[in-house]
């Protein structure tokens, strides 16, 4: 599976990966953001990391 050649696997991940830096640094004050935000991405990094999980889980079987 591929957007433009590139795994969406690959893409998942350094989606999950820039919304953890940004829970990260939201939730240590190094940026403010309303906690509103700061919860809805939690959430979207929850939901796109299980999808990033099961897509590499299924690609391996």
């Amino acid at each position: 599976m591929a957007i433009a050649g590139i795994s969406i696997i690959l893409i998942l991940g350094v989606i999950n990966f820039f919304l953890l830096l940004f829970q990260l640094f939201s939730g240590l004050h190094w940026i403010k953001v309303k906690f509103g935000v700061h919860r809805k991405t939690g959430l979207l990094l929850f939901v796109l990391a299980t999808i990033h999980g099961l897509l590499g889980f299924l690609a391996n079987l």
